[in-house]
């Protein structure tokens, strides 16, 4: 969502009344949690499963090509989501969001043979927390968060850049900072993704119900990140190896 749609939704904010805009956004926000949780749960039983099989293990751990290839198919797979849903069905992009899901699945059950289980679920537990805070901080809040966003964007660029450098260098210090980039970086688009979202549920309110439903699952796949990636990064500070 564009700095220009977070104006479009906050100036449509003006022309509502405060309890029918505090309405529209409850409902928008139940869909978006809703399909999160169900993204969330979806890709935790499908690397809890492969996890547990030894010829799915091998047969994606085993075959570069394949892992691989499933990588670019999230990649491609959200690229093309986010970029064309308007002119997709709704049921399209519900079936994209889902798949999207258990291909993440299938690549993150890899945190299944690298880290203990309990370390795993107490990660989870904390990220849930952490997450949990700061997207409600980005809700309810009165102070307007859109000024963060060119940061957020450079620093996520910089973010990117260093985990691909240290892919050829890993060196172990680099490694420690971009862990904690990582978490300070997602646990601030936790509460700026939300407020964003806040203001494209006013904006979709104008629209239809197909538009508004859509929208509601581009903004759970947004929240969607911000936790898988919250997640990880933590999993590198607290995950205890095998």
């Amino acid at each position: 969502m564009s700095d220009s749609q977070f104006s479009s939704g906050r100036s449509l904010a003006h022309q509502l009344t405060e309890e029918d805009a505090a309405r529209i956004q409850a409902q928008f926000f139940a869909q978006v949690y809703g399909w999160m949780a169900a993204g969330l749960a979806l890709t935790g039983g499908v690397s809890l499963l492969v996890a547990s099989s030894p010829e799915l293990i091998q047969l994606i751990f085993g075959n570069r090509i394949l892992f691989f290839a499933l990588i670019i198919a999230e990649l491609a797979l959200v690229g093309f989501l986010t970029a064309r849903a308007d002119s997709w069905s709704r049921g399209a992009v519900q079936a994209s969001f889902l798949s999207y899901a258990v291909l993440n699945g299938l690549t993150l059950s890899v945190i299944f043979l690298v880290y203990t289980a309990g370390s795993i679920a107490s990660t989870f537990f904390t990220a849930a927390i952490m997450f949990g805070v700061m997207s409600a901080f980005g809700y309810f809040t009165r102070s307007d968060l859109s000024g963060w966003g060119k940061l957020l964007g450079m620093a996520l660029i910089g973010l990117v850049i260093a985990v691909v450098v240290n892919l050829f260098w890993t060196n172990n210090i680099l490694n420690l900072i971009i862990s904690f980039v990582g978490v300070i970086l997602f646990t601030a688009l936790a509460a700026y993704d939300t407020q964003k979202l806040k203001a494209i549920a006013l904006e979709k309110a104008m629209g239809s119900e197909d538009a508004s439903a859509k929208a509601s699952i581009l903004g759970a796949l947004t929240l969607y990140l911000d936790f898988i990636n919250l997640f990880l990064f933590l999993l590198r500070f607290f995950g205890q190896r095998r």
